[in-house]
């Protein structure tokens, strides 16, 4: 393989000129696509002539319609074989993706995408995969066991797409990719997204792509609207302490706060939640469905704090964040703006702040020299740290036994909550339908009301089990 080559910058002023089929095109409207991204105007016109493409994009960049829409145009609709492949490091970013192809796809009649993830029924996935599928979208340990089994065929598959690469490889999913890979036909169009480019992405592009452009975009921080702020103790131990009374003076709705290790997250969500906060760990020691309930619960602000390793927290997309906080910095630079660009998003104004030792000189270096400009320091004598506010959560998350199986709708929670238990409309939250259990956020306030009544009314005509979720 030739060394991946940096692409220039086409000019594409709009969707129109990429000569997408007319039904892409006229959905694209609808669903408020006016303009392109820059990974979108950058990555598209190449991907559409067949090329292959390393693209380095942070999460919300609108990647995912990218590569999305260059697979739906070269879509042969009337063969019912398996001619896309979304690999995907996890089962929500795996969901996630599956339904903005369905929403793009929408126009297209009878394009058919399955989600082939860990974490769900094998017998519901064999029974959808016997009457074919056009893209699959799924985790390499779950796309392998189908291979392994011979119910699943990639010979007829034609693009193959590598989603947050460098997280599947932070996983340990090298070797199921390259079991996977060697299973597709050499005759193929690959398309590998990552955040940054490590040396193991370099080698994966290195094995399995042809003479690859690359597309990188990097986001502007200052555009985003990010106030960053550092912060300096004279010891480790000294942090928390500092955390603290960063969390009560400057009192984010909801915040999401980075380790360097595991047994860093749940050390700190103990000392958290024993001084009164709403705290959870998210890191890789996790099981696929306490992974699930702590992104709905902190999604929902019914947990207003999550403490997360960066590979359990890639892939997680949530459009307002007040706060980032670095309770340790990021061993690499483009980790730590990667980290503070999850914040300052839609049009909002986003708080990064960075709790440091004199230990960390040479990475606060890095930063700056990326950045391309000197690091604001904070004053921590001069934080307040005395608060009126409660520090309990605004809505509390209560679990049903019923989903999709039980074509339980979003609009049947609301209504029995609504007109049979009398709750105001404002006093719900979201509304999480899964395919076993579902999830509604309640405004604490009303959280009992509507847990007694989930308790002994009915949902569809059927009683219903229901809990809080703590």
């Amino acid at each position: 393989m030739k060394h991946a080559e940096p692409s220039t910058k086409p000019d594409v002023p709009s969707f129109s000129s990429l000569g997408l089929r007319e039904a892409l095109l006229n959905n694209l409207s609808t669903l408020g696509y006016d303009s392109m991204t820059p990974i979108q105007s950058q990555s598209l016109p190449i991907m559409l002539k067949n090329q292959d493409v390393i693209a380095q994009a942070k999460t919300g960049s609108g990647k995912t319609a990218a590569f999305g829409l260059s697979l739906l145009n070269q879509l042969e609709i009337e063969n019912y074989r398996v001619q896309g492949l979304v690999l995907c490091p996890t089962r929500e970013l795996a969901e996630q993706v599956s339904q903005t192809l369905r929403q793009l796809a929408r126009l297209m009649p009878n394009v058919k995408v399955l989600n082939l993830s860990g974490g769900m029924p094998m017998k519901a996935q064999l029974d959808s995969l016997r009457h074919g599928a056009h893209i699959i979208v799924g985790t390499p340990g779950r796309v392998q066991k189908h291979l392994d089994k011979e119910t699943l065929s990639l010979k007829k598959l034609k693009i193959l797409i590598l989603d947050e690469a460098d997280r599947m490889l932070d996983m340990g999913f090298y070797d199921a990719i390259h079991d996977i890979i060697a299973l597709c036909p050499q005759q193929r169009q690959t398309l590998l997204f990552s955040a940054t480019y490590p040396a193991e992405i370099k080698k994966l592009a290195g094995e399995f792509m042809k003479n690859p452009k690359r597309v990188i975009v990097e986001e502007n921080e200052a555009a985003l609207d990010i106030e960053q702020i550092f912060y300096e103790v004279s010891h480790h131990s000294n942090k928390f302490a500092l955390l603290k009374t960063m969390l009560l003076h400057y009192k984010p709705s909801s915040t999401l706060i980075f380790c360097n290790t595991k047994e860093l997250t749940n050390q700190l969500v103990a000392l958290l939640s024993k001084e009164g906060f709403s705290a959870m760990a998210l890191n890789g020691d996790m099981d696929q469905v306490e992974r699930d309930v702590a992104i709905i619960r902190f999604k929902n602000q019914s947990c207003t704090i999550l403490v997360a390793t960066d590979v359990a927290a890639r892939g997680l997309d949530i459009k307002e964040l007040p706060a980032v906080i670095n309770y340790e910095l990021a061993f690499a630079h483009d980790v730590h703006i990667h980290r503070i660009g999850r914040t300052g998003r839609a049009g909002n104004k986003g708080l990064a702040l960075s709790i440091t030792t004199p230990a960390d000189a040479e990475k606060i270096c890095a930063i700056e020299d990326a950045l391309k400009q000197s690091v604001v320091w904070g004053d921590a004598s001069k934080l307040d740290s005395s608060t009126q506010k409660s520090l309990a959560p605004e809505m509390v998350t209560l679990c049903l036994n019923v989903g999709k199986k039980d074509k339980i709708r979003p609009g049947d929670i609301v209504g029995a909550l609504t007109k049979e238990a009398g709750l105001a409309v404002n006093c719900l939250g979201k509304i999480d339908i899964g395919s076993l259990y579902s999830y509604v956020a309640v405004h604490r306030n009303q959280a009992d009301a509507a847990f007694n009544y989930l308790q002994q009314g009915k949902l569809k005509g059927r009683k219903v089990n229901v809990k809080k979720i703590k």
